[in-house]
């Protein structure tokens, strides 16, 4: 089989959709080294990680034959048509314009639709691309695929999708939050960022919607031998957040890093007391797996996907609620006993979202889609 991947954030982005997209072509290429994938991509960056991942038995890297700031949108088709790709999978919410015109069955994936739930949080000119690209490839993708089951509900209420067109294929986290780093490593990376000796740690973004100044607020009524690290992207919210600091007299309490090295992050975490994520809404929540998987107890918030994520045995409170926060974070502090139950079951759990059982789904889903025997549901038709 010859499966081609919408390949752009894979060969550029180092986190996010890069990382959704490398890991499941990798697993992919790994566990069914029978097959050939194809990843198109404009362009590609001068990286490490990213150069490792293009060198990967099985997987070749295509770039345009010709030029166009289209080439994604339109010009790609050719290059399907040419290489003799059996399916298409669009990995981040679009699809080439006309492909079910090609023969050429396709699939994508929809992490979230969080720009229709908070448009506040969009520019009005990205609402409108994001949803014209999402919309379009839902109506015109064989199949698709949500990251959680949250995702798909979003998408059978906001575009009518039919929910037999749907399927739902968690995500795991990279190959390096699954082993513990010894303690000479440990000490190395606590060094090297000044690290508190006990902390609590927060990872995302800095934006409203991943909501840190209810965490902040929590903060003052938490343990006070432990400080609070963010690693995070800084956009306009964090200057909320910031007020918040200085009006609670936090300053000396809350660590900000950013631009950490990939290698350094899982470290992180697993120097980590506690993991608290209050963010008001998430496709998946990939923190929360990577916390799990590095044995890290895991706070979160209620109200979208974050309980598929971490589970039964972490906590969750009401996303604004930060007396119910504190009284959670203090609760697991606390509690060496819980902390121990916590860790333990969370690590049980998160198995669920382990590389291989995601790989074998996701070909499932793509013989599936090949077969022309089975009826696709709301599907244009094929010859």
């Amino acid at each position: 089989m010859k499966i081609g991947f919408d390949g752009k954030r894979a060969a550029n982005n180092l986190t996010g959709l890069g990382n959704y997209s490398r890991s499941l072509i990798a697993h992919l290429a790994n566990y069914f080294p029978q097959n050939q994938y194809f990843v198109y991509s404009p362009k590609v960056k001068d990286n490490p990680q990213i150069k490792f991942f293009t060198n990967t038995k099985g997987i070749l890297l295509k770039l345009p034959e010709t030029k166009g700031l289209l080439w994604r949108t339109l010009g790609i088709k050719r290059q399907l048509i040419k290489d003799q790709i059996d399916l298409y999978h669009g990995l981040s919410h679009e699809l080439p314009i006309g492909i079910h015109k090609t023969g050429i069955r396709s699939i994508v994936t929809i992490h979230d639709l969080i720009f229709i739930r908070f448009p506040q949080n969009f520019g009005a000119i990205d609402r409108f691309i994001y949803k014209l690209k999402t919309k379009y490839a839902c109506e015109q993708a064989d199949r698709i695929v949500a990251i959680s089951e949250q995702t798909k509900q979003d998408i059978i209420e906001f575009y009518k999708v039919h929910p037999e067109k749907i399927e739902v294929v968690y995500q795991s986290c990279d190959d390096s939050f699954k082993s513990i780093a010894d303690d000479e490593v440990k000490k190395v990376v606590k060094q090297k960022y000044n690290l508190p000796d006990q902390y609590i740690l927060n990872v995302g973004t800095i934006e409203t919607r991943k909501n840190l100044v209810t965490l902040i607020k929590a903060l003052k009524n938490v343990n006070e031998d432990y400080k609070l690290v963010v690693i995070g992207k800084k956009t306009a919210y964090f200057k909320l957040v910031e007020e918040e600091i200085q009006k609670l007299g936090l300053k000396d309490r809350v660590m900000f890093l950013k631009n950490i090295p990939f290698t350094d992050l899982p470290v992180i975490y697993q120097l980590a007391a506690t993991f608290a994520y209050p963010s008001v809404f998430e496709g998946f929540g990939i923190p929360i797996i990577e916390a799990l998987y590095t044995r890290v107890p895991v706070v979160a918030a209620t109200g979208s996907c974050l309980e598929e994520a971490g589970g039964p045995s972490s906590l969750y409170v009401q996303p604004y609620d930060h007396v119910a926060m504190a009284n959670a974070i203090n609760t697991i502090l606390a509690d060496p006993n819980l902390q121990t139950e916590m860790k333990e079951k969370g690590i049980a759990y998160v198995q669920k979202f382990n590389n291989e059982q995601i790989s074998r789904q996701m070909m499932q889903l793509y013989t599936k889609t090949l077969d022309k025997t089975v009826i696709l549901p709301y599907a244009k038709n094929r010859n």
